[in-house]
């Protein structure tokens, strides 16, 4: 079979029909960080090193994807929070934005243009667009309407609020939607090629089916919808089972899916409807010797890959920090001698 780049191999997968091998993701953070001899924080401060970062990691480990992605927090630093930085992990977001919920009826969402934290992110992606063109996917990525709230709010005011005040909720769901649906089409007009739709909430790890049905659901279709171009729906480690012929009516392209559910059951309930992201452990890689990520990786090629619709990477949708070089290199590795088509199973 001809030799793909890594956008005909990724469009090929998401088309459900098998390329020349298993496209693959590392979706890699702070990993840039490293490479520059930065700390995480200066690594985030200008768009050059993030995405000098990403195109070092790709040619490296040979994988399918530039992530155009900061941190999470930096969506609450639009609204007015704050952002927390730690020398081995991942931004996370200190003091929520809205202190008072009835506060949300007089909300407005950030402007894009005038939210110069969300900049760089921007630049970065622009700047990578001008390197790759069209070769190598372009990841971007929002956090959900229906998800955002958790840091707006904290998780158990969110949690009280979806159930003992409707009013407030759809008033944030409007808000929210806006900024989500423009945070996204500038992010694809500077050069991402999809959006990665983050939307933890919806899984039901965290609430029933029939509260999402209800509730993010909704929201889900009506955001997607909106934005202009292709997304990929992540759970962040939730569980799909359950809500996925749900996710499959958003409009959605592919799904993040968690190393606690079966792939080939998952695989089974979703062949030709959706494509799949996943489900190495990213917290369990840490830890990995190159045998066990070679061996861990064929197996999930075994399960996962098969007719297409499938990409591999972590269940979470961001690698650790303290994952090593090493395993990093025997995953491509891996892909690379196991996940040429067509995949021998057995």
């Amino acid at each position: 079979m001809t030799t793909l780049n890594s956008m005909q191999r990724v469009l090929t997968a998401l088309g459900h029909q098998e390329p020349d091998r298993v496209p693959f993701f590392l979706l890699l953070t702070m990993h840039g960080a490293k490479e520059a001899g930065l700390s995480i924080r200066e690594y985030f401060s200008k768009a050059e090193y993030v995405a000098e970062g990403q195109l070092r990691m790709q040619a490296r480990y040979r994988h399918d994807c530039l992530y155009g992605f900061f941190h999470a927090p930096l969506e609450i630093e639009a609204w007015g929070g704050e952002v927390v930085f730690c020398d081995d992990g991942p931004p996370n977001s200190g003091q929520s934005p809205i202190s008072d919920i009835e506060s949300i009826l007089r909300l407005e969402p950030p402007a894009i243009e005038s939210s110069t934290c969300l900049h760089p992110v921007l630049e970065a992606q622009r700047l990578m667009k001008e390197r790759v063109g069209d070769t190598i996917p372009i990841i971007g990525v929002v956090m959900s309407p229906f998800s955002l709230p958790v840091m707006q709010l904290g998780f158990d005011r969110y949690l009280e609020m979806i159930y003992e005040r409707p009013d407030l909720f759809q008033a944030l769901m409007r808000i929210n939607t806006e900024f989500c649906v423009s945070w996204a089409n500038a992010q694809l007009e500077a050069g991402a090629t999809a959006i990665c739709y983050f939307d933890p909430v919806a899984s039901p790890t965290i609430l029933p089916r029939e509260i999402y049905h209800a509730t993010g659901f909704n929201v889900a279709c009506e955001t997607i919808s909106r934005i202009k171009g292709p997304t990929a729906t992540h759970l962040a480690s939730g569980r799909l089972l359950g809500i996925e012929d749900l996710i499959c009516q958003t409009g959605t392209a592919a799904v993040g899916v968690s190393t606690d559910e079966d792939l080939a059951v998952l695989k089974e309930a979703c062949r030709g409807k959706i494509s799949l992201l996943g489900n190495l452990n990213g917290i369990a890689m840490r830890t990995w010797t190159p045998e066990t990520a070679h061996r861990n990786v064929c197996e999930v090629i075994q399960k996962g890959a098969p007719g297409g619709g499938f990409i591999l990477s972590d269940n979470h949708g961001e690698i650790p920090f303290h994952v090593s070089d090493e395993v990093l290199m025997a995953i491509s590795d891996a892909v690379h001698s196991c996940g040429r088509y067509p995949i021998i199973t057995g």
